[in-house]
């Protein structure tokens, strides 16, 4: 089973090679990084799933990390983790649009349960489903393309891959716009009134179709979207 990368950011040489070593022991793929120069550069360039992000860096600060994330890769997950434990940081760290906020010291049950519950609720978590396959059409998610017989490949935006992940992820269900907007562009829907979720699936869907076969998001009246239950889902390798 494919499982997500998480970046560590954290200056502590000894702390860094503890959470990653933790991480590792977990099945995670750990990246690393001591400052927050390079931990923005990484987060924003390579594929990372999770960023465990230190506030107190040298150079730039976690919040100032954070910023940029939330800039350039919106709907990146990102905890924060630091000893500085005041309500005031805390609550800064939330709504500059960290996940979770994690003080030290902290235990290693306590730090895996806190990155599976956040990637869980990003649609990112460890489902590991890596390919759609639907008629014709086979959806690589980690590629982010869509590949038909016979035709050439169709890129998918990285917005339009979260967005069948975080499906894949809540399968079982319909998926409102407004979870949507929460968990994959990282924007409290309460009072706003958009129709980007809308206009982001139609484009989505475009990509999808193929020849008269059957969509493979479907609209839920009144609720939201949903995977077709004729979907067939492949796991990526380790």
């Amino acid at each position: 089973m494919s499982r997500p990368t998480v970046l560590v950011v954290e200056d502590d040489r000894a702390v860094r090679r503890g959470l990653s070593g933790v991480l590792r022991s977990a099945g995670y793929r750990v990246l690393e990084a001591e400052d927050g120069a390079r931990g923005a550069e990484t987060a924003t360039d390579a594929a990372v799933d999770l960023v465990l992000l230190d506030v107190m860096l040298p150079g730039r600060d976690g919040f100032s990390v954070l910023e940029q994330l939330r800039a350039v890769r919106p709907s990146l997950p990102v905890i924060l983790v630091t000893a500085r434990g005041a309500e005031e940081d805390r609550v800064r760290g939330l709504r500059g649009g960290a996940d979770d906020y994690v003080v030290k010291p902290f235990s290693a049950p306590e730090l895996l349960a806190r990155v599976e519950a956040v990637l869980r609720r990003s649609g990112s978590g460890p489902s590991g489903v890596a390919r759609l396959r639907a008629g014709a059409r086979l959806v690589d998610l980690d590629r982010r393309e869509v590949q038909r017989d016979g035709g050439a490949a169709v890129d998918l935006t990285e917005r339009e891959a979260e967005i069948l992940r975080y499906l894949v992820a809540h399968r079982e269900r319909a998926v409102t716009r407004e979870e949507l907007l929460l968990h994959v562009w990282r924007i409290d829907p309460r009072g706003l009134r958009t129709r980007t979720v809308d206009m982001h699936v139609a484009r989505l869907r475009g990509k999808l179709q193929h020849d008269g076969e059957a969509e493979v998001v479907h609209t839920v009246r009144g609720r939201g979207y949903r995977i077709d239950e004729a979907v067939a889902f492949e796991e990526g390798g380790a």
